[in-house]
């Protein structure tokens, strides 16, 4: 029985239910742009700089800095220290003090392609890449500036280099347009273009570093400085929802600024203008511990009023994957089957429309800890005429899946035998035991890292064992070499040389551990062999037929 182990699904559903709120594509789209930009009044500078590249980035000097390090770090191999200090009108770089700001042209920059990673999938997600292939894509590849990402039923997550995390529900295709690095982290020119779909991103807030962050779809565009924000995107209709931080919406028609806990939806229409709604508040869920030692974990809420269900959402605490999303009518979940590991679980209402509402957050670290079980059945040293017994063992710990493993010799080096992983405490063997003695034990495993082994006990198998069959005779020179069968938890195999075909003569005998002996015969005779198996039981085979041997 080959190992198979059962492991809690940490992406099962990954996302299934963001398909309702991502509308199907038409054939075409019509493009007017948004996009959904993060950074500073310098970080709109920065935006501009393939577009012209004469535009100065203010940069203020922190405590730890220096128009040097400024230099080294910021400007390209063909500008110097003395560039960047004679723009800026100083006789000396010491003449830069913390806190004043620096002018710095946008063509003087270091920039580097920086490729988005993708650090969780769920279902079947493609790429196209700029020659027109699509890929199958796995996790920890890296996608490029100029591909395509689709989701089909599947989900992704991508981290990209200024340290944003972007989810991408079901349904979705998202262009990669701009992947700029500039100079040092944080200082990025990230644009992405929203197709179809659904998409979630942090992006994380950043002082006074210089960066672009834009998301475009067929309706409008928007600024974002360090915000939380959902988008869905379809030929009809664009929907925001701002979490957190705010969301500047423009157009060739208007320019809106939304704050964190509103929406707007904006359509196709000529005079369209962004329709402001408020977001449903977040639950009050019952408190719940930060750190669970134990599941199911029950997470209960008070209803919300004007709230069609609800949405949780489990997201991996290091990476900020989205590893399972469940809806739910009721005022209640359990979480359960999570591994060792730190999560941010999220609870939200969603309106009459699908809108998400501000989410409960909850950080929590899952710190399961494997027991040993307790043997039940058989005892050690029963003996059992079934081939199959039944394995019967209790559980000690919470949320643990075992196995049992059966096993010629105390040991274990020689197992022959293990059933699946299985949260029920019962197994029987795969296929029927030879007669014999024989080991078991039950593996626990609790959070798909911590394991513990029970106790080791033996049991037999009545019967008799098969007979011994000689597998090939290797003659070299005046000595014989035999090769026989090997037969489960045989202790050893006795070996009979006879004169005579009845074996009444016997020549010799011996008790054997291996699987292959070697005899010396006189030339000219002919001698008879043959073999049984002997176990620990004690048990042992028949003779198994008897080879003539003949050396001339």
């Amino acid at each position: 029985m080959t190992r198979q182990l059962r492991q809690p699904q940490r992406h099962a559903g990954l996302l299934a239910c963001v398909a309702s709120a991502c509308l199907l594509a038409a054939p075409a789209i019509a493009w007017a742009e948004l996009s959904i930009s993060r950074g500073s009044v310098t970080g709109a500078q920065l935006a501009g700089t393939a577009a012209n590249s004469s535009q100065d980035l203010h940069y203020t000097l922190s405590a730890d800095e220096s128009l040097s390090s400024v230099a080294r770090q910021l400007l390209a191999d063909r500008y110097s220290l003395r560039d960047l200090q004679q723009y800026n009108n100083l006789s000396s770089p010491h003449q830069a003090r913390p806190g004043e700001a620096l002018r710095i042209p946008t063509g003087w920059l270091k920039r580097s392609s920086q490729p988005a990673e993708v650090t969780a999938l769920d279902g079947t997600v493609q790429r196209r890449t700029t020659s027109g292939t699509l890929q199958t894509l796995q996790q920890g590849m890296r996608v490029r500036v100029g591909e395509e990402i689709i989701t089909h039923g599947g989900a992704a997550t991508l981290q990209l280099a200024d340290g944003s995390v972007v989810r991408l529900g079901s349904g979705t295709r998202l262009f990669l347009t701009e992947l700029t690095q500039y100079g040092q982290p944080g200082m990025a020119d990230t644009r992405l273009r929203l197709a179809q779909g659904f998409l979630s991103s942090d992006v994380p807030p950043r002082d006074r570093k210089l960066g672009h962050f834009e998301v475009q779809t067929p309706h409008a565009t928007a600024t974002v400085k360090g915000t939380t924000f959902e988008l869905s995107a379809s030929p009809a209709m664009t929907s925001l929802q701002v979490i957190e931080g705010s969301v500047a919406l423009t157009s060739a028609r208007f320019n809106r600024t939304i704050p964190a806990g509103f929406g707007a939806d904006i359509g196709t229409a000529p005079d369209a203008s962004p329709q402001l709604r408020r977001l449903l508040p977040a639950p009050e869920v019952t408190p719940v511990a930060s750190r669970a030692n134990r599941l199911p974990v029950a997470l209960n809420w008070e209803p919300t009023p004007a709230t069609r269900e609800y949405r949780v959402d489990v997201f991996d605490g290091d990476t900020g994957a989205w590893l399972r999303q469940h809806r739910t009518q009721q005022a209640q979940f359990t979480l359960d089957q999570l591994h060792n590991g730190r999560y941010d679980i999220q609870v939200a209402a969603l309106d009459r429309q699908g809108n998400r509402g501000i989410p409960w957050r909850q950080p929590m670290t899952v710190e399961l800890q494997a027991r040993p079980a307790d043997l039940l059945e058989p005892q050690e040293g029963e003996r059992i005429k079934d081939g199959q017994p039944n394995f019967r063992w209790r559980h000690r710990g919470d949320s643990e899946v075992s196995r049992v493993e059966i096993a010629a010799r105390e040991d274990f080096e020689d197992m022959l035998s293990a059933s699946r992983w299985t949260p029920e405490p019962l197994a029987q063997p795969g296929r029927p035991l030879n007669p014999g003695k024989y080991y078991w034990r039950v593996v626990t495993e609790a959070g798909g890292t911590s394991v513990a082994t029970s106790e080791t006990r033996s049991f037999i198998v009545d019967g008799t064992l098969p007979p011994v069959r000689i597998i090939s005779v290797n003659y070299i020179d005046r000595q014989v070499r035999l090769f026989w069968e090997r037969i489960d938890t045989v202790s050893e195999y006795v070996i009979q040389l006879a004169e005579d075909p009845g074996f009444e003569r016997i020549v010799k005998e011996a008790n054997v551990a291996d699987t292959t002996a070697a005899l010396r015969l006189i030339p000219g005779r002919r001698y008879f062999v043959r073999l049984k198996a002997v176990s620990d039981g004690p048990l042992a085979s028949r003779w198994g037929p008897g080879r003539e041997l003949f050396i001339d």
